[in-house]
C-alpha cells in the first residue's frame, strides 16, 4: 500500500483517440505527445522544470524512440530532467504510474510525470540479420500486425486467448453482444451536453499539415455505432467464436500525461484544492498461458488486497477490455454485474493505443469518482503474454 503518491486533481490530460491510419496515422508518438504536453503545462501555468524525472511509455517504435524519455522532457520544457522508457504492452501506464508512485513513497523524488503515448498506425516493419538463412536472406517482422497475431511463448493470436477464456468460462456470443452494446451506450453519455465528461480531461492535439497550417484535433475519431441488430448481424472472427469485429476493440493512435507527487504538492497543483487523488495500491498476475483475458482477476484481486479493501467498497470500475469476455469474465469471477462498470466508455469502444489506454481509463476513473463524491476506484486490464496489471486509487 502506498502512503505518500497522490496525483492533483485536475493534473492530467488524455488526447482525443484517432482510428487507425487516421488523423494521426503520419505523426511521430514522441514528438506529438512532448508537443502536447508543453501546450498543456503552458495552460495550466506549471513550469515543466519543477519535475525531477519521466517515465515516458510507449510500445510501438517510433523514429529516434531510442532517446524517447530524455528527448521528450527536453521538447515540453524540461530539458533538465532524466527519465526511462517503459514498455509493457497494454500495462504500460498502469506500469509507468506505479514506477512513480515508489519514487515518491521512497522519496527518490517529490514530482514526477508519467507520459504515454503510441501510434499502431504505420508500424514499423523490422529486418534482422540471418546469416545461417539460404543465401542469408533477412529474417522481417510487422511489429504491430505479427505480434498481434502470434505469442511467440503460447503460440496464438490475442484474440484466440479471449475465446480461449470464454469457452472454458461458459460466455455466449449473446453475452458478448450485449455488453458491447452497453459498452457503447455508456461511452454515448460520455458526449452528452456537448460532450461535458470528456471536456473536463480531454486536451486537443495540434497536428501540422504543412510549415503554415495545422488543425486541432479534439474528439475521438473512428467510433462506430452500435445497435443491437447490427451486432447481432456481424459474423465471428473466428469460426465458432463469441467475438465479432463489434466485440472487441480496435488499434488506435494517441497521447496521455498525468503527474504523480507528494500530498503537499499535488494539493499545490490541483484545480480543486478540496479534493485529493491518492494512488493506494498495485497489483499484477500471470494466467495459463493463451488465457490472457482471465488474468485480470487476481491483478485486481492482489491490488484490493493490498488496499485492504473489498470488491464491495469499490465506488467505481474502468478495465482496459480489448475483448468482451474480458469484463465478462471479471463480473462472474468477481461477482459484480458488468453493464454496471466502465461508465462513460472503455477502450472496447474508443479504441486502444496500447501505450495510452490505461492511463485514459485511470483518468476517466478519477473523474467518475469526483462525480459520485468520492470513494474508491479500481482500474485493471490485461497485457500481451497473458499477463495484467491493477491500481487501485482513493479519491476524498
Amino acid at each position: 500500500m502506498f502512503t505518500k503518491a497522490f496525483i492533483p486533481y485536475g493534473g492530467y490530460f488524455s488526447s482525443p483517440f484517432s482510428r487507425w491510419q487516421g488523423t494521426l496515422a503520419n505523426e511521430n508518438a514522441i514528438v506529438l505527445a512532448a508537443a502536447t504536453t508543453k501546450r498543456w503545462l503552458a495552460e495550466k501555468k506549471i513550469d515543466p522544470a519543477i519535475f525531477e524525472y519521466l517515465f515516458f511509455g510507449f510500445t510501438i517504435p517510433q523514429h529516434h524512440g531510442f532517446y524517447a524519455s530524455p528527448w521528450a522532457a527536453a521538447m515540453m520544457g524540461a530539458e533538465r530532467i532524466p527519465g526511462c522508457i517503459i514498455s509493457q504492452a497494454c500495462s504500460t501506464s498502469t506500469t509507468c504510474i506505479y514506477q512513480a508512485a515508489m519514487g515518491i513513497e521512497q522519496g527518490e523524488y517529490q514530482k514526477a510525470f508519467t507520459l504515454m503515448a503510441d501510434r499502431c498506425s504505420n508500424g514499423p516493419h523490422l529486418v534482422w540479420p540471418n546469416p545461417k538463412g539460404p543465401g542469408g536472406q533477412l529474417e522481417a517482422e510487422n511489429w504491430l500486425m505479427d505480434n498481434f497475431g502470434s505469442d511467440p511463448w503460447a503460440k496464438n493470436a490475442m484474440i484466440e486467448t479471449a475465446e480461449n477464456v470464454a469457452h472454458e468460462a461458459g460466455i455466449t456470443r449473446e453475452e458478448c453482444d450485449e455488453l458491447a452494446l452497453r459498452r457503447y451506450e455508456q461511452y454515448t453519455e460520455a458526449l452528452a451536453d456537448n460532450r461535458a465528461f470528456q471536456q473536463r480531461y480531454m486536451f486537443p492535439l495540434e497536428v501540422k499539415l504543412s510549415r503554415k497550417k495545422s488543425i486541432m484535433f479534439s474528439e475521438d475519431e473512428g467510433i462506430m455505432p452500435s445497435t443491437a441488430e447490427g451486432l447481432a448481424g456481424l459474423k465471428p472472427v473466428l469460426p465458432d467464436g463469441v467475438h465479432t469485429f463489434g466485440a472487441q476493440t480496435h488499434p488506435a493512435d494517441g497521447n496521455c500525461g498525468l503527474i504523480v507527487t507528494d500530498q503537499e504538492m499535488a494539493s499545490e497543483l490541483s484545480t480543486d484544492k478540496s479534493v485529493q487523488v491518492q494512488v493506494l495500491s498495485y497489483g499484477f498476475s500471470r494466467e495459463k498461458k493463451g488465457y490472457m483475458a482471465a488474468a485480470v482477476v487476481p491483478a485486481a484481486e492482489r491490488a484490493l488486497a493490498n488496499a485492504e479493501i473489498s470488491i464491495q467498497e469499490v465506488k467505481a470500475i474502468k478495465t482496459h477490455n480489448p475483448f468482451a469476455v474480458n469484463d465478462l469474465y471479471m463480473a462472474k469471477q468477481m461477482g459484480i454485474d458488468a453493464l454496471q462498470f466502465n461508465n462513460y466508455g472503455s477502450s472496447l469502444i474508443f479504441g486502444h493505443p496500447q501505450g495510452p489506454t490505461a492511463g485514459r481509463c485511470i483518468i476517466e476513473l478519477i473523474e467518475e469518482l469526483k462525480l459520485k463524491g468520492g470513494g474508491y476506484g479500481l482500474f485493471a486490464g490485461c497485457a500481451a503474454g497473458d499477463t495484467a496489471a491493477a491500481l487501485v486509487f482513493k479519491v476524498d
